[in-house]
Parts: C-alpha cells; structure tokens; sequence
C-alpha cells in the first residue's frame, strides 16, 4: 500500500468519523448504514480477532464491547492516536494489509471496514495468500467494502457521482483500487475459501470468506 494513503489517511483522520455518519453528502451513499454493518461485521467476528485498517476504531469499539480479543493493525499514525484515545482495550499495531507485526496469537477472524480497495490487484492476492496463513483451521475473513459487479455497474457510479455534482466521488471511483466481484470471487477461491458476497448499500458489500479445516 503507497505511502500516499498513509498521508492521506493523516489529513482525514480529524474528520472521518464526521464523514461515516454521512455528514458530508458526497460520501452519505457510500456509508449509508454504517453503524449497522459495522454491527453485523462485528457480531459475525470469532475472537481472537485482527483487524486491518482500525481507523478511528469504531468497528474495534463494537467487537470490544462484545469482550472479543482484538489485535488492530493502521498505518496512520493520526488515526492510531484517536483510535487508542477512543478504545484503549484494543492492541493497536502499526502496519498495514502486507506489512504487520508477527504475533503468535491465534487468529479465527480478520475483519476490515472500507479499507482493502487500497490495495492493487496483486497486493490484494499476497494479502489473501498472507490472510490463509495467519488464520487458524475454519477461520474467516470478514470485510465490508465498496466493490463494483462489473465494468458497466462501475462506470454507472461514476455517472450517477458525476451528475449528481459529487466530483471527489467520482474521482475516487476512477482512481481507487476497488474490486469486481468475480475478480474477488476468484482470489478467495484460489486460496481455498468459501466466499459470498452481500450487498449492504448502493457502493458496500459484505465479503464473507470462510477457510477450510
């Protein structure tokens, strides 16, 4: 993951919560429901759990608050200061999807909440490939993120963004790395998960991928 996004990640970190309760309504769409799939994501968790790009924490407060075991991972040292500010509970390590600290506890869950579209292509595959390693017999990946079904569906949100006057949308969907759901489907199933896709809102899916014994 560029060192673009960890910069980025900086200079958003004072007002991301301000845009996930839909605040700013460029994104209001993008993170419709999100206490409720933030609620869902943390209650299908197993502990122990590693979560990838904590954020401010407000999926860590919720699976903290369900008494799971939960080991975050962020690369922005701003959002890593608000999130042990707002969840103290919480082992809170620098690092990214690729790059994190090598801890022996056993991990049943990975969970992350509109963060993996960071990651290119092939950045996505080593972080699967990473994610079957790290997770014990039966374990699972659960992610929430915005996703396209196809070509068409993507250049149709970037219409729908562009008309509507939301340029920063628009532009985000051109430039960030966000999946297609068979591509996905694909990396999952060459690792040997069982995957399943659910949609949550107009741009958010829920991303279940379970592994075999």
């Amino acid at each position: 993951m560029g060192v673009e996004f960890v910069d980025l990640f900086n200079q958003w970190a004072s007002s991301y919560d301000d845009t996930v309760s839909g605040n700013d309504p460029e994104y209001k769409e993008v993170f419709e429901g999100y206490e409720d799939m933030l609620e869902l994501l943390a209650g299908l968790s197993i502990s122990p759990v590693m979560e990838f790009g904590v954020g401010t924490a407000n999926l860590t407060r919720k699976m903290i608050g369900q008494n799971k075991v939960v080991i975050g991972i962020e690369p922005s040292s701003e959002m890593r200061r608000i999130a042990n500010l707002k969840c103290p509970q919480a082992a809170i390590y620098d690092g990214d999807f690729l790059n994190y600290p090598q801890l022996i506890t056993p991990i049943q869950s990975i969970v992350s909440s509109f963060a993996f579209h960071h990651l290119t292509t092939s950045e996505k595959i080593e972080a699967i490939q990473k994610f079957n390693d790290k997770l014990e017999s039966k374990g699972q990946i659960i992610f929430i993120d915005t996703l396209f079904k196809d070509e068409a569906h993507k250049q149709a949100l970037i219409h729908n963004a562009e008309k509507s006057g939301h340029l920063n949308l628009a532009q985000d969907l051109q430039e960030e790395y966000y999946g297609y759901l068979d591509e996905l489907k694909e990396m999952f199933s060459k690792q040997g998960f069982e995957v399943s896709f659910k949609q949550m809102n107009k741009y958010a899916w829920l991303i279940q991928a379970k592994k075999g014994e």
